[in-house]
């Protein structure tokens, strides 16, 4: 049975160190396999996540993963209510892994989105991040893989990306949105904006 992990939130350490990268000859090992796996059902059973790193579950390691549901929003655009969200959740959706991601090429163009993370529960914020970016990786089996990205796949990767180097959205938010705890949207801007997705 898969295992699932807690969630590690701030102030705890881990998540403001600059994680290590992987021995490419330590991918296979059953100790990295267990952990990708463990991830896996993780960021499955949380209710908004979309993407999921390493630190965020403890272990201060280059890997993270995206959620196939973050090419359904650019694809699909977003749910447009909190009931569509949660049918969109129970789908069974595939995980893309990234190990010792490297960015390979990045858009000049940005993007301001609302952001939040499962490791600042609560907090929402607009951040602007770069609407494409080329990253080079590994991923679960060892291969080693370039995947370009944009819109809103771009962003969970830049978000991820920044867990790997002890940075979190709230270093880089412009202005924070105040949304009801029942993940409902609230009054004046919020009514603007769409769907939040948390990573």
């Amino acid at each position: 049975m898969l295992k699932q992990l807690p969630i590690i939130l701030l102030p705890k350490p881990v998540l403001r160190q600059v994680a290590k990268e992987v021995a490419t000859g330590a991918i296979k090992t059953s100790e990295i396999q267990k952990l990708i796996s463990s991830m896996k059902e993780t960021l499955k059973n949380t209710a908004d996540g979309v993407g999921l790193a390493a630190p965020q579950v403890g272990e201060s390691l280059r890997i993270f993963l995206v959620s196939e549901e973050a090419e359904y929003v650019d694809n699909k655009k977003l749910p447009e209510s909190v009931e569509k969200r949660s049918e969109d959740k129970k789908r069974d959706w595939k995980y893309f892994v990234y190990i010792n991601p490297v960015v390979k090429k990045i858009s000049k163009g940005k993007i301001e989105y609302p952001e939040g993370c499962l490791s600042v529960p609560g907090k929402f914020g607009i951040v602007k991040r770069n609407e494409k970016i080329t990253v080079e990786a590994y991923d679960e089996t060892g291969r080693k893989f370039t995947r370009g990205a944009s819109k809103f796949f771009a962003r969970v990767i830049q978000h991820e990306l920044d867990h790997l180097n002890g940075t979190i959205f709230i270093d880089k938010v412009e202005r924070y949105l105040d949304v009801p705890s029942n993940g409902t949207k609230g009054k004046g801007e919020m009514e603007n904006e769409s769907s939040i997705f948390m990573k």
